[in-house]
């Protein structure tokens, strides 16, 4: 398998051609944060939470970590004011949306406590988790988007939903906003409770 070196945070990191400056960090013991992130998808880019700074004779940029791939003799900062800036205004704007586990630690960790933006109920934050999981992993295609800008959302299609979602439900987990279950109960307006081992 063919290696290359690259630079993260001043240290030296050896890693396989074709993997993800995500991937190398994380190998190397560097968080980078991510929301739409899942090592068993494909990369997406949705939340730009993990976007980190490249830079190669003298040019910098800046790039989501999940989708740009390693290259040799790459430098890559991680936490610059700039990063750290944009990083906590996309959180402030998500905890306007959703304040559930993750989000709480992401205000946490960028010293937030709430947002000043107002965004009434909880909302799903279009990380595509669900979506992808279903269609990438199961092959089911149960969930999709629907509609286009600030009205777009995710649905589950009932007739599909009515008679996979009950025995599987794996895609509930991996959301961040916590809304996914509502939902699932709009598609399937027989699903068990949160818990339950009902259907399961």
């Amino acid at each position: 398998m063919e290696t290359i070196t690259l630079e993260i945070d001043g240290k030296k990191v050896e890693t396989a051609k074709g993997t993800t400056l995500l991937q190398a960090a994380r190998k190397a013991g560097i968080d980078i944060p991510t929301l739409c992130h899942d090592d068993r998808l494909a990369p997406y880019g949705a939340c730009r939470l993990c976007l980190v700074e490249i830079s190669r004779n003298g040019r910098k940029r800046l790039v989501a970590s999940c989708a740009y791939q390693a290259e040799e003799g790459l430098v890559v900062r991680t936490e610059t004011e700039k990063i750290v800036r944009i990083r906590r205004m996309i959180v402030e704007l998500l905890l306007a949306v959703s304040a559930t586990g993750p989000l709480q630690a992401l205000g946490q960790k960028y010293g937030l406590k709430e947002s000043r933006f107002k965004g009434g109920q909880p909302k799903c934050l279009l990380c595509g988790l669900c979506v992808r999981y279903c269609a990438e992993v199961k092959k089911n295609n149960v969930t999709c988007f629907v509609g286009r800008g600030i009205e777009r959302d995710v649905v589950f299609l009932s007739d599909l939903s009515h008679t996979l979602c009950p025995v599987c439900r794996e895609c509930l987990p991996l959301c961040p906003s916590g809304t996914l279950y509502s939902l699932y109960l709009k598609g399937y307006n027989g699903a068990p409770e949160p818990g339950s081992n009902k259907g399961v």
